[in-house]
């Protein structure tokens, strides 16, 4: 028989995941616009490889697929979309004359920017009346839940 400990703690995870739920598709909307301003008709994934690239790189193609557990071959056609639009560049791996280095250039860096800058302000807003403590705690138990830890506690 459970006890009501376990069926609290069941219904908090219910809540929980649809809470994420909420927020993942807030989050599928505002990567597909951001895409959008980058270049017209850009797909997401391909957005999210320039941000990744951004954050991360500059990263091999192998490099990038694990960081986003996505297809070599799917990620390949992205990043010469990016090369294209003049937002990356591929130059030899110095460590591994096979692979090539996928780097962000400076116009690939101003158009995230440019894009990201309407989200970041919505967060920004969304939070503005909450403590400094709870957006630290906050940040500490998405880190926590993302790398499967238990939440170190002040």
């Amino acid at each position: 028989m459970k006890s009501d400990v376990d069926e609290d703690r069941r219904e908090a995870v219910q809540a929980l995941e649809s809470s994420f739920s909420e927020l993942m598709t807030v989050f599928r909307r505002f990567v597909a616009e951001a895409a959008e301003r980058v270049s017209p008709g850009m797909l997401p994934a391909t957005f999210k490889a320039l941000s990744v690239v951004s954050r991360f790189g500059p990263l091999t193609l192998s490099g990038l697929a694990e960081r986003l557990a996505a297809d070599k071959g799917f990620l390949s056609r992205g990043i010469s979309e990016l090369e294209d639009l003049g937002l990356v560049t591929r130059t030899p791996d110095p460590n591994d004359r096979r692979s090539r280095l996928i780097a962000v250039t400076e116009l690939g860096h101003s158009r995230l920017a440019e894009a990201r800058a309407p989200h970041e302000s919505r967060l920004y807003d969304a939070i503005a009346d909450w403590s400094i403590d709870d957006i630290r705690h906050l940040s500490t138990l998405l880190h926590a839940l993302a790398v499967g830890e238990v939440p170190v506690r002040d």
